[in-house]
């Protein structure tokens, strides 16, 4: 059917306000990155727009010789994969039995669960809590207090119960036991939703901050997102320990800090197109339903 002048119009304004906010948000990661390889000169002028000026890597060399930067990365990578394998493992295991309509209690446990997400407990009572329970200054003050997310959870109950019952009940007639039922039948066929929550939980472990601040006291043991605003903060964290001092005329704090930024966000891109394929299709076949 052909279409309308009227759906025509309609198709191309859409498409032009589409392409007008993609730009949007693609034009501060070209800045950022176009400001990260670009000379000295060029960046104190101003002149650095979304294409590089003087195009050079020394933010870079001098990002990695004289910040905790490497550090930094390595503990975010710590804290972004054991984060994101408790929190996996304890979803799917409070998920699965609230699926299941013969479980005592689903309803009021699953009330109970959604409650958390209408209120918490605050932050200094949360602190009091973390502090009695000895895990200040320690990783382990990032990852129990978040290490279910309610949205997540239900997300994964919504797809456990929209896998056919029928399944389930040809293995238990096989002798199929509960945990290799999890493992065999219903982990293979929730890949997609499995995939989705890992990226959700990944960023939010991977772009951790306010937690850090509060729980972490150790320097050594702060994560990409604490120490690039604390080198955005201060203009620089730059050692001269282990800089040269021509190094230091050939770079700039907002070179240097454009260069810490893109570190960040890279991985997270990287990534991102291998779950692409998942992300959609998870997120809509788990959709939250009653």
């Amino acid at each position: 059917m052909k279409a309308s002048r009227g759906e025509r119009v309609f198709y191309r304004v859409n498409g032009i306000l589409l392409l007008l906010v993609g730009l949007s948000c693609l034009f501060p990661i070209l800045h950022i990155l176009s400001l990260s390889v670009s000379g000295q000169k060029a960046i104190a002028s101003g002149k650095v727009g979304v294409w590089p000026v003087d195009l050079n890597f020394e933010s870079y060399s001098l990002l990695l010789k004289g910040t905790p930067v490497v550090n930094g990365f390595k503990n975010s990578v710590t804290i972004t994969v054991v984060g994101v394998a408790l929190s996996m493992i304890m979803t799917i295991l409070a998920a699965y039995p609230l699926s299941k309509k013969y479980m005592y209690g689903r309803k009021f446990f699953t009330r109970i669960v959604v409650f958390t997400m209408l209120f918490g407990g605050g932050l200094i009572p949360s602190y009091l809590v973390i502090q009695g329970m000895g895990l200040v200054n320690s990783y382990k003050a990032l990852w129990l207090p978040g290490m279910i997310s309610t949205y997540n959870m239900l997300v994964m109950r919504t797809f456990f119960q929209n896998i056919p019952h029928e399944l389930e009940e040809a293995a238990r007639i096989d002798g199929c036991s509960e945990w290799r039922l999890i493992v065999q039948i219903y982990l293979p066929l929730s890949m997609p939703c499995i995939a989705t929550l890992s990226l959700f939980y990944g960023v939010s472990y991977w772009n951790a901050f306010k937690n850090v601040l509060i729980y972490i006291n150790d320097t050594k043991k702060y994560n990409l997102s604490v120490l690039i605003q604390q080198m955005i903060k201060s203009q620089t964290l730059l050692d001269p320990n282990y800089i040269q001092t021509e190094d230091i005329a050939l770079m700039t704090p907002e070179g240097v800090s454009s260069a810490g930024i893109m570190v960040m966000v890279i991985p997270m891109m990287i990534v991102y197109p291998f779950l692409q394929k998942y992300f959609v299709k998870g997120v809509m076949l788990g959709s939250v339903k009653g």
